[in-house]
């Protein structure tokens, strides 16, 4: 019986032994036949690229509202239109498809609700990156006091199309308010008026900011940041990149947030696009431990004045609330309490200053002093302003290259290397990447084709025709209104249930701060050169 078995077990094994070849050999043949048959219909274009699914002649990104063809011919009607649109115009790289069209007007309750308030006389290729690019971080208005390139006709009609955007221009009624303003009765602006060029400019930006803060409560915003249009907030340290979520985890508590500022550091001459082709920053002192910012300060400086060309001292976010008022262009102040202010340890904002070698002289064309070392101490507060002001005024072009090249630009790759692995000097690529991206996809011409130049509103002829004129912040001139309802702001001295209550609550007169002026970070002694080298 037992002899009789064998040959069936033999027989099983053998069958089970060519099942798992046949199933191993299918495993092993099918992926293999699946990955050859998805290569042949790529190879062949039968595969769609998702990006072709949202063609931008045809189907609707949400948002976009009908805006118009890319192909649209655009016309600026100014000197500059082709230097516009170079910058603004679509590469010919492949691009983000998501954002062509896109005007980024979602209307949503997502808070906290920002906006941003500047005086600015820059052309729509500085000014559409830097709307466009803070809307994708999460500011939601603009309050732009308009002067200059940024008030003529065809520049503010597509600024007012953009949604989320008020243009106020420089008009008689404009002015015939600030005139009225309280500022003008107090202490804390008293040292800058009836002074020219930057200091005449920080004048107009106070009363500008004074006026903007009503705008803002007026629109329900929840905070609200003063920002030139050369600079960029820099989100950083929040779980995404936006500055709605960076200020969402701020404790209710807390009155001002002071974003520290970085400064651009420029490693070519001929820059003409900042924003998409700067990436190299000089970090701010808060940012940096003592010993490496006074360590390497020498070799930071070059032989500049200060650490920084211009400003050390930030901007600051403001919660909109009730007595808020500026405290000059880089801090908010509270007229019935001291506020409540934080400052960030990773976020900053981003100051493309002296990027461009055209501003040498752009910068000398908005002032009228003289390029004397007395006479240019009236005219700006910082000490690489007025050197640059007298270059600017007295040097030949080449002269004014070699300045450039030796006080501006990052040419020396080891010394940026050191100062980059050393922490001083950072590489950040989140705004170029996001304006590149916009760009790219057409967002900009979108903008300036939907645009329809409208001549209802104009500016003041006298800021449009004389750049130069002083203490336009308080003669009224002639002109038609702007295109926004203006706020009434009283000038009459502060009321007596207000002084009462600043009593009350422990708030002293003297407790209205001067105004915070641009400020160079801290210096070094050669006294205690020793101490750091």
């Amino acid at each position: 019986m037992g002899g009789l078995h064998a040959p069936v077990r033999s027989s099983n094994s053998s069958h089970q032994s060519s099942f798992t070849s046949r199933l191993l050999l299918l495993l092993t043949a099918l992926p293999l036949t699946l990955a050859a048959f998805a290569f042949v219909l790529q190879w062949r274009g039968g595969l769609n690229d998702p990006a072709t699914r949202w063609p931008t002649d045809m189907q609707k990104f949400p948002g976009m509202q009908g805006t118009s063809p890319l192909s649209t011919h655009v016309h600026l009607g100014t000197s500059s239109a082709s230097d516009c649109v170079e910058i603004l115009g679509r590469s010919s790289s492949p691009s983000f498809p998501y954002y062509r069209g896109w005007k980024f007007d979602i209307s949503s309750d997502l808070r906290p609700k920002i906006c941003i308030t500047t005086s600015t006389s820059a052309g729509l290729e500085q000014i559409l990156p830097w709307i466009y690019y803070h809307k994708v971080i999460g500011v939601g208005a603009f309050f732009l006091f308009v002067e200059g390139q940024a008030a003529t006709s065809n520049v503010s009609a597509i600024l007012q199309a953009i949604p989320g955007v008020k243009v106020i221009f420089r008009t008689k009624e404009l002015e015939e308010k600030q005139a009225k303003s309280r500022i003008w009765n107090e202490t804390w602006l008293a040292s800058f008026f009836f002074k020219p060029c930057n200091y005449e400019l920080f004048v107009k930006q106070s009363l500008n900011m004074e006026m903007a803060i009503l705008i803002a409560r007026d629109a329900g915003m929840d905070w609200i940041i003063h920002l030139d249009t050369d600079e960029l907030i820099h989100p950083a340290g929040a779980q995404e990149y936006s500055l709605r979520q960076l200020l969402s985890e701020i404790p209710s508590n807390i009155d001002l947030v002071i974003f520290p500022n970085y400064e651009s550091s420029v490693e070519r001459d001929d820059i003409k696009d900042p924003f998409s082709e700067v990436s190299m920053f000089k970090k701010n002192y808060d940012h940096l431990p003592k010993e490496t910012y006074f360590g390497l300060y020498k070799e930071a400086t070059r032989g500049n004045p200060n650490y920084f060309l211009t400003y050390g001292n930030g901007k600051s976010v403001a919660r909109v609330q009730d007595h808020l008022r500026p405290n000059g262009a880089h801090r908010w102040h509270n007229y019935m309490k001291t506020p409540n202010e934080i400052k960030l340890d990773e976020a900053a904002v981003l100051h493309y200053t002296y990027s461009k070698f055209s501003d040498l002289t752009s910068r000398r064309d908005r002032c009228g002093c003289k390029p004397t070392k007395e006479d240019v101490k009236r005219c700006f507060m910082l000490e690489f302003d007025r050197s640059a002001f007298i270059i600017a005024s007295t040097a030949t072009e080449d002269e004014m290259l070699r300045w450039y090249r030796e006080h501006i630009v990052w040419s020396d790759k080891a010394l940026n290397l050191k100062l980059l692995k050393k922490g001083v000097l950072t590489r950040i690529y989140g705004p170029m990447a996001i304006i590149q991206g916009l760009r790219e996809s057409g967002v900009f011409i979108s903008a300036i084709a939907s645009a329809r130049p409208s001549s209802k509103e104009k500016p003041l002829s006298s800021t449009e025709q004389n750049p130069k004129r002083s203490n336009s912040t308080v003669a009224p001139r002639s002109g038609a209104n702007g295109s926004v309802s203006l706020p009434s702001i009283k000038r009459h001295s502060i009321s007596i249930s207000e002084a009462t209550a600043r009593k009350v609550l422990g708030v002293d007169d003297d407790s209205l701060l001067l105004a915070v002026p641009p400020l160079s970070p801290p210096g070094l002694d050669e006294d205690d050169l020793h101490l750091w080298t």
